[in-house]
């Protein structure tokens, strides 16, 4: 979706670059082999997760679906709750455009994607699977801690709070 159209562009129209609370979703999707895909971004030129904000309307697994689809190309069904970020020390970002937001992320995980991948070369310069063992030094702070969570889950089983 074009950001001046979805819920968060119109916000900034009233808001300005002031700090907003944004729900939404971050996806951990991984394919057979278990390496995880992450997209380099362009706006912070770092790996990510592929994730984003919830539109009115939608549910969290509707924007986890939505936003991997938008940014990846691939096609998930049934993600996989596993956690939420929310920890204002970590999920509090200041973009090079100087909007800022505080996020509250469902944390999914999502097997077995469908498609081939592919990405909008005005949001994403690359997309690639990694494995959990081998992740790029540049990743962003949040996706870091989400991947740390998504092992520590599939290690214990355990709802995590990050």
């Amino acid at each position: 979706m074009e950001f001046s159209k979805s819920y968060l562009g119109k916000l900034r129209k009233i808001v300005g670059t002031r700090l907003v609370l944004i729900p939404g979703a971050r996806i951990v999707v991984h394919d057979r082999l278990g390496r995880v895909l992450l997209e380099l971004r362009k706006d912070f030129r770092c790996w990510g997760l592929p994730g984003g904000h919830q539109e009115v309307g939608d549910s969290t697994v509707e924007t986890a679906i939505r936003e991997v689809l938008e940014e990846t190309g691939l096609k998930i069904k049934r993600p996989q709750v596993f956690g939420i970020a929310s920890d204002p020390r970590h999920e509090t970002i200041t973009f090079p455009n100087g909007d800022r937001t505080q996020s509250v992320a469902v944390l999914f995980h999502a097997s077995k994607p469908r498609g081939k991948p592919k990405f909008d070369p005005r949001e994403t310069l690359e997309l690639d699977w990694f494995a959990l063992e081998d992740l790029p030094a540049s990743l962003m702070p949040n996706s870091a801690r989400t991947l740390k969570a998504f092992r520590r889950y599939c290690m214990t089983g355990k709802f995590q709070m990050i």
